[in-house]
């Protein structure tokens, strides 16, 4: 297993992060179609997780309502794992009561949730607290302001940002830097074969910025597993038989599979693992976020930091992969030609 460090901080994370998404989700709904893993299975993912080298764990209060920090912090206990050895991530934002101030990144529910997840994980601090998308009615200010004020009381260490536009990111480092706040280090976004989207304003700003990037959803929620064909459209066994997100344009991901499938046999690995491996490779990326329900499938995942890509299969995956050119980034494009030192 190979580290990076997160962003512009001291931090060193693997380059592989478990995502716990599948742990609980008893209770029925989208959740369980993602994973109702209870106990003893997330302390069999756990163990291997940990004799893998992944030190870094991702999580979020909203997942399976609170159950799967539950699951994790009591892991944690079960296997008797060194905390100090551990990064573990949370989130804060979505509805986690019927109260009206139960949702939002609002100061109130800020604090409210920090101290409900550290509860729930059964810890003193937490490493990383993303913030877990846009809440269009609190201002910017408020938020970055409260993040700072919860990072200097000691229960979370570093923030990122998960899911905002660019724009609003700049617009939050901005305000942070003005009044000398703790800024994000870090963010999480969907970034798979099948939607390079960042790579057209999120990318370039956390290069610019020296954000980590921890990409969710490599394998687009198992549409690029390899399971899905364009003669097979159901799985029977992935989530997405049921739970068809994030969105993907099925047409352009099945030639994409075509792609990966074949250099995959090449490599003698599953095209998941090509996936995985694309993704890993991209600049600017630091920790690539996965989930899983099985030990087998964690670890063929996992298999996949090994595989090293060559510089003509990677011009393969990106030609079929490759954005549609949008305005201004051509653009930009043409007109920079004229900065090039020949």
């Amino acid at each position: 297993m190979k580290y990076n460090f997160l962003g512009n901080t001291g931090l060193v994370v693997s380059e592989i992060c478990l995502g716990t998404m599948t742990f609980g989700g008893s209770n029925g709904g989208i959740q369980e179609a993602v994973g109702n893993l209870q106990q003893k299975e997330v302390n069999d993912l756990m163990k291997t997780v940990v004799d893998s080298g992944i030190n870094f764990i991702d999580t979020a209060n909203v997942y399976s309502s609170g159950q799967s920090e539950r699951l994790l912090g009591q892991s944690i206990i079960d296997l008797g794992l060194n905390r100090n050895d551990l990064v573990i991530a949370t989130k804060v934002r979505r509805r986690m009561g019927e109260g009206k101030n139960n949702v939002g990144l609002s100061r109130y529910h800020i604090f409210q949730s920090v101290d409900e997840s550290l509860q729930r994980l059964q810890l003193d601090h937490i490493d990383v607290l993303y913030v877990h998308g846009v809440d269009p009615k609190t201002p910017v200010e408020e938020t970055m302001r409260a993040l700072n004020d919860i990072v200097l009381t000691g229960k979370v260490r570093y923030i990122a940002v998960c899911n905002w536009p660019a724009w609003m990111v700049m617009k939050a480092l901005g305000i942070a830097g003005k009044h000398g706040w703790n800024k994000f280090v870090g963010s999480q976004y969907y970034y798979s074969l099948s939607s390079r989207d960042i790579e057209r304003e999120i990318l370039p700003l956390a290069a610019d910025q020296n954000l980590a990037v921890m990409p969710w959803s490599p394998l687009a929620g198992g549409f690029l597993s390899g399971k899905y064909t364009r003669n097979n459209e159901k799985a029977g066994d992935s989530r997405r038989d049921t739970f068809d997100f994030p969105p993907v344009n099925k047409e352009k991901a099945y030639d994409i599979i075509d792609v990966i499938t074949e250099v995959g046999k090449q490599y003698n690995v599953s095209a998941a693992q090509i996936a995985l491996s694309w993704v890993r490779l991209q600049k600017g990326i630091t920790s690539t976020i996965i989930g899983a329900k099985k030990t087998d499938q964690l670890l063929d995942n996992i298999r996949s930091t090994k595989i090293e890509l060559s510089a003509d299969d990677l011009k393969k995956i990106d030609e079929i992969s490759a954005l549609p050119k949008e305005y201004p980034g051509w653009m930009v494009e043409l007109q920079s030609e004229d900065r090039e030192i020949k």
